[in-house]
């Protein structure tokens, strides 16, 4: 697999370029990216910076995390506060992200896009309020286990890190199975459209838009 190295920001600026390229077909008006990698891959730091140059091309963002999204403390830890099988099936609530954010940006959807649902530290809803996205404008979506959901992202974006990479930066030991399970199961490395390994945060590389979208 051939990698090019490149930074956050260039990087940023290139699926930004992409995307502003895209034509939205029958999933509505609404163009939908996924950037997918575990926490200590810091998905939410390229969300970032892609939502960014998307704003200065012009584009309406809304950047949602699935942080938000967790289940109630009841449910995430009814087998244990380290079961890496609830993890990596049951900790986030995938229903209320289609609810909340995929079904409003759907043909003839509102656009009314939930950036957040659940408060994890106070475990209890955030009730912040919704988001109007116009007809045009870019949902991101970040966070682990993106792939395999059926989600109908225009483009994904898999932050991949060694194994050995994710075990010396995961404070959570316990949550590495999940990752291997993932792995395993989807294979998010060739299933995303673009491939960035993370492994020095400081210097990225990345595979370019391969697949159905590449220009």
């Amino acid at each position: 697999m051939r990698l090019e190295p490149i930074t956050w920001e260039r990087l940023a600026d290139r699926l930004a370029a992409h995307v502003d390229g895209l034509r939205p077909g029958d999933g509505g008006p609404w163009l939908k990216v996924g950037v997918d990698g575990p926490p200590a891959a810091r998905p939410e730091e390229p969300a970032a910076l892609l939502a960014e140059a998307l704003r200065l091309r012009g584009r309406a963002v809304a950047v949602v995390g699935t942080e938000g999204f967790l289940r109630p403390a009841s449910l995430r830890y009814e087998y244990g506060k380290e079961d890496p099988d609830s993890y990596y099936s049951g900790w986030f609530d995938t229903s209320a992200l289609w609810r909340e954010v995929f079904t409003p940006l759907e043909p003839g959807g509102s656009g009314r896009v939930l950036p957040d649902l659940w408060d994890p530290v106070a475990d209890r809803a955030t009730r912040s309020p919704y988001t109007r996205l116009p007809p045009g404008g870019v949902l991101v979506l970040h966070g682990p286990f993106l792939l395999g959901h059926w989600f109908p992202f225009d483009l994904t974006v898999h932050l991949r890190l060694s194994r050995g990479a994710l075990a010396r930066r995961t404070a959570e030991a316990w949550t590495l199975p999940a990752f291997d399970r993932y792995e395993a199961e989807v294979g998010p490395a060739e299933a995303a459209d673009v491939l960035v390994r993370a492994d020095d945060l400081r210097h990225p590389a990345w595979t370019g838009v391969r697949g159905r979208d590449a220009q």
